[in-house]
């Protein structure tokens, strides 16, 4: 296949109002398992979101809700003035398998109309790698990644204030990515970007809505490694035993020797430290493999919980160490 890619010819749609979408106290459950929990927030005319989470967490389920196309089960979601929506199907619904490729984008005609010029189908379809031949095929001949740019020719058609995608990279090759990447960067409207392309979403979002596929949502600034990074971070703690060492420093000491399982505890904690030092460690490095959030029996809030921990006991292995190394030194 010969051709680039070019995504330049995008139809921008009028201006949104300020706010684009008020969601309130929204929640939803499914078969009693909480989807999306008390989830509030605002997104404002221009704002760049990543929505991420592991399989089955609720992406699509919330994009779906922001859309008003589901009810959630209480809560409120308001949209702007002058809204327009395009919307990426994850799910690549939008094809119609009977009509060809070009009948797809223009079915009324032999023409299209990008930003006020009128283009003929197949000269528009060529900007998005099809040659004329598979551009007249039935659109159930597409491979996976022809299907893909299909329906980014359709979208970018769509007069537009708000871009919504749902995993438009799968099957989609580097370069058209890289060309994706760089039209929704120059895109002035809002946009909604669910993806498991830890790259993509950092070159292209300002913010994170990350869901833990229990109910939980959280908003980040930033892109996925933004919140990856604060994810397997451990939460600082006050150490346990600070201010209990503090108080015997402002005391006059009183020399005593170890006891027998002090001692034996002192002989221990190296190793029990270097152990609990490189479980840390391996949880970190598995956080951030590109394929974690991909696997569905993973658990990012208990591995953050779990590095929480093991943070905390750390710290207090080495001030029992120090501790006991004084009194051994006596």
């Amino acid at each position: 296949m010969q051709g680039k890619v070019n995504l330049s010819g995008t139809n921008q749609g009028q201006t949104s109002g300020r706010k684009v979408i008020t969601a309130k106290n929204l929640s939803y459950a499914w078969d009693a398992q909480d989807i999306v929990s008390d989830f509030t927030s605002t997104i404002w005319r221009g704002d760049k979101i990543g929505v991420i989470g592991l399989n089955g967490s609720g992406k699509s389920t919330l994009l779906q809700l922001l859309l008003k196309k589901l009810e959630p089960t209480s809560g409120t979601v308001d949209h702007g003035t002058k809204l327009e929506v395009a919307y990426f199907d994850q799910l690549k619904a939008q094809v119609l398998e009977d009509l060809s490729v070009a009948e797809n984008v223009a079915p009324n005609g032999d023409t299209v109309e990008v930003n006020g010029n009128k283009k003929h189908i197949l000269s528009y379809l060529r900007d998005f790698l099809f040659l004329p031949e598979t551009a007249r095929a039935p659109a159930k001949m597409l491979s996976g990644g022809e299907r893909a740019r299909l329906l980014l020719a359709k979208l970018f058609l769509q007069p537009a204030n708000l871009l919504v995608l749902d995993e438009p990279t799968n099957d989609l090759d580097i370069e058209t990515i890289e060309l994706l990447e760089e039209r929704l960067l120059d895109f002035d409207g809002t946009l909604l970007l669910v993806s498991h392309d830890r790259d993509f979403l950092d070159n292209v979002v300002t913010a994170t809505i990350a869901l833990d596929g229990k109910g939980g949502v959280e908003e980040y600034a930033g892109g996925c490694e933004d919140w990856l990074e604060k994810m397997s971070r451990p939460k600082e703690k006050v150490k346990p035993l600070a201010r209990s060492r503090k108080k015997i420093e402002t005391e006059v000491p009183k020399k005593r020797k170890l006891l027998n399982k002090e001692r034996e505890a002192l002989k221990e904690l190296p190793q029990k430290i270097e152990k609990m030092e490189a479980d840390r460690d391996r949880i970190t490095a598995s956080m951030q493999e590109p394929d974690y959030f991909r696997n569905a029996e993973n658990d990012p809030l208990g591995d953050q919980q779990k590095l929480v921990e093991l943070e905390n006991k750390i710290l207090e292995a080495y001030a029992q160490w120090e501790e006991l190394d004084g009194v051994s030194q006596n």
